[in-house]
């Protein structure tokens, strides 16, 4: 059970040294992954017509779980969401604040974290390295951020309206990132095999 980031993990030497570097470079991968789930915040589009905004936040979270690992790769987003909670400004947009998990996308950026496990727990399993298990796997990662965030946000919108809402205007742009991790990881993939073979 082996993932990106494993491909290219360091000969680690035994004892507390060893332990303590491993941790240092066990919290490194995690805080990476947060970093990049709240930079792809940034890209916000907002609609007019729904309170939850168009962003590539969805891409960067199973990008990350797939390329961490399931364990790594949760506590990747909890630590987004830990950072936002604080305060710090990496939820859509830049905002920040206990309130923002609290509103409307607050399901969403629940579901963060069981869709990176889950893009984790596949590709550990390597359904990363083909096209169509690559394209399985973001589709269950999607269901699982997706879930949430709409039995969420039918609390605000209604039920008869979080599907127009909460739904529909996003599934173009989830094919797109869909697509374009079934490109990214194979390749990926691809690249560690022609490197680690040198």
């Amino acid at each position: 059970m082996i993932t990106m980031v494993d491909a290219f993990h360091l000969p680690w030497r035994r004892g507390y040294a060893a332990r303590a570097s491993l941790l240092f470079h066990e919290a490194i991968l995690v805080l990476s992954g947060s970093a990049l789930i709240a930079a792809s915040a940034w890209i916000a589009v907002p609609l007019p017509f729904s309170p939850v905004p168009v962003t590539a936040q969805t891409f960067a979270v199973l990008l990350v779980g797939s390329a961490l690992g399931a364990r790594r790769g949760a506590a990747a987003a909890i630590a987004y969401l830990g950072e936002g909670a604080l305060g710090l400004p990496v939820f859509a947009g830049g905002s920040g604040g206990a309130h923002v998990l609290a509103g409307p996308t607050g399901g969403y950026l629940a579901g963060f974290v069981a869709g990176a496990w889950l893009c984790g727990f596949l590709a550990e399993r390597r359904w990363d390295r083909r096209v169509v298990t690559t394209v399985v796997s973001m589709v269950f990662g999607n269901v699982a951020i997706l879930a949430p965030g709409l039995l969420w946000l039918s609390r605000f919108v209604g039920t008869e309206r979080v599907l127009w809402l909460g739904l529909v205007p996003f599934l173009p742009g989830d094919v797109v990132k869909i697509a374009s991790a079934a490109v990214v990881l194979p390749l990926g993939w691809r690249l560690i095999t022609r490197l680690r073979a040198r």
